[in-house]
């Protein structure tokens, strides 16, 4: 979602909605929704040139993601934004991915993959390093810049004075992945 620098958050909102190919009616009956979501109502009539990056962020994602794209797009977006905004744009790609729509989710985040995706692609210099199901990329993007995998166990050396690192796992209550260490 590319925004006008020059036009408010609410100008931009109905631009990018027209650019998608919806009708006024329709931008409108999802407006209120777009901007809880960012959670910029006082800055709504402001131009988004006074946005920080992360109100850029936040009213772009919302914008993408309540417009209900075919395909939607996401390159780093959770790179800004507090851990309520990420669990929220993490639900929402999620939703938009059970509802039958395609999420192509570019990130360095091995643990917010792990949590949305069924499928990784591994680029490397513009080269597919390895496409397949997303553990086994994830594992093998690990093991390459970190040593060894994070699902390999390390085996106790000979002497009994010394201590090694065994293995590491990150999960919540539910036994999902946590996203916080």
């Amino acid at each position: 979602t590319g925004f006008h620098p020059e036009l408010t958050g609410r100008e931009n909102i109905f631009v990018n909605g027209a650019i998608l190919g919806m009708k006024r009616r329709d931008i409108l009956k999802k407006f209120d929704e777009i901007v809880a979501f960012a959670d910029v109502g006082p800055f709504i009539d402001t131009p988004v040139k006074r946005y920080s990056s992360g109100m850029q962020m936040r009213l772009a994602f919302a914008v993408a993601a309540h417009l209900d794209p075919e395909i939607l797009l996401v390159d780093e977006v959770l790179a800004v934004g507090d851990a309520q905004f990420q669990r929220k744009c993490l639900n929402t790609m999620a939703e938009t991915a059970r509802s039958g729509r395609t999420v192509l989710f570019v990130s360095h985040q091995m643990n917010q993959i792990r949590k949305l995706c069924t499928t990784g692609l591994w680029l490397d210099r513009g080269r597919v390093a390895l496409c397949g199901p997303a553990p086994q990329v994830i594992s093998a993007y690990e093991e390459q810049f970190g040593g060894r995998s994070s699902t390999e166990t390390a085996r106790a050396g000979t002497d009994p004075q010394t201590t090694q690192f065994i293995s590491w796992s990150r999960t919540g209550v539910d036994g999902e992945y946590a996203n916080t260490v």
